[in-house]
């Protein structure tokens, strides 16, 4: 059976499905959460979902076909109940190919999609169709309460209306309500004259229009608002592919070797470069994850929407180019980092180094 999640983005499709992949998974006999995103890697999904099915390591598995992928994901499903997740599916193409690796096999496995297209989610389930809402009045509320003040119902009375006008404007959408609510937090001093200003800065928000540019503009705000020695940290993971969960040590290190982290006596630059990762987080710039058992994040990933607004800000800034095509044009100049993310890229055959 398969089960489509669809809505906008922001609302927390990948949270719940994964919600729910977290709480299930033990009762069936194998198991994946892969993510496709807008330009899918087909053998890199199906080599991930092969890993994960199997336990093995397939050390060589992208050195494979998609038809040699296929086969062997299916001789190891077609006699087990299984629970995979296929997150961020874009486009039906996409799905249908990866459909040939999943076998209808009647032992009760199970499939769970998110999208943001209303007619990918009927193509992969025509039956089971959820789609997500906008948060209530009052969820929206114990959300950010509990972001800003860690508890459900802690606003000081001060605060109420404006409270108010900046969850309408955040329209029930929790990735708007968690960026504005951390950038609510990280204020030193909670005055309500510090909250309209925030406020008056999202300009009309999602009160009435749902939009990725609307979307877009409040989490630039949250961008914004970040601390100098902070911005080029959060550029540097558009680096790193969609969904890509990051290793926080490596992360760290690549930042000190880049120059980003401040050098300061008596501290460590790796402590302090943990302390910008740490920040990050607190500010829902990016998602901790492989939290080990002190809540300490051994990785973390980016949020999607997030990700496009740090990569449409690259070039302004001049930070890095990210190619994901088929070739890589010899027009580019001046260019300070590459990241290259696509399995064919054909490359120049001279790259000039300008000192």
């Amino acid at each position: 059976m398969v089960v489509s999640i669809v809505g906008i983005g922001g609302l927390g499709k990948t949270t719940l499905a994964n919600s729910v992949y977290q709480r299930l998974k033990g009762g069936f006999q194998c198991h994946a959460f892969v993510s496709v995103s807008l330009k899918p890697g087909i053998k890199k999904i199906f080599s991930s979902i092969l890993r994960q099915v199997s336990n093995k390591e397939y050390q060589n598995a992208e050195a494979w076909n998609h038809t040699e992928l296929i086969d062997e994901i299916r001789s190891i499903l077609e006699r087990k109940r299984y629970f995979i997740v296929i997150d961020d599916l874009w486009e039906e193409n996409a799905w249908k190919n990866i459909k040939c690796a999943l076998v209808d096999n009647n032992f009760g496995s199970r499939i769970i999609v998110t999208t943001r297209n209303i007619n990918v989610a009927n193509f992969a389930s025509k039956d089971e169709v959820y789609e997500l809402d906008t948060l209530s009045e009052e969820d929206s509320r114990r959300l950010l309460c509990k972001r800003v003040f860690n508890e459900e119902d802690g606003i000081y009375s001060e605060l109420e209306e404006v409270t108010k006008k900046i969850l309408k404007k955040c329209g029930g959408i929790p990735l708007a309500i968690i960026t504005i609510a951390s950038m609510l937090a990280s204020i030193p001093n909670t005055t309500k004259y510090e909250w309209y200003r925030v406020c008056n800065s999202m300009g009309s928000g999602l009160e009435k229009y749902k939009t990725l540019d609307n979307m877009r503009n409040i989490l630039h705000l949250s961008y914004s608002d970040l601390p100098s020695y902070l911005k080029p940290c959060l550029l540097y993971v558009s680096m790193f592919p969609e969904d890509y969960e990051i290793p926080r040590r490596h992360l760290v290190r690549l930042w000190v070797a880049e120059g980003f982290v401040a050098e300061n006596q008596g501290s460590n630059s790796y402590d302090i470069g943990e302390s910008y990762f740490n920040e990050l987080v607190n500010r829902s710039m990016i998602m901790p994850v492989d939290m080990d058992e002190y809540g300490v994040a051994g990785a973390c990933r980016v949020h999607d929407m997030i990700l496009d607004l740090i990569i449409s800000l690259l070039a302004q800034e001049n930070f890095c180019n990210i190619l994901d095509g088929l070739h890589l044009k010899s027009t580019l100049c001046k260019i300070r980092r590459i990241s290259l993310q696509s399995e064919q890229m054909i490359l120049p055959k001279k790259i000039i180094c300008l000192m």
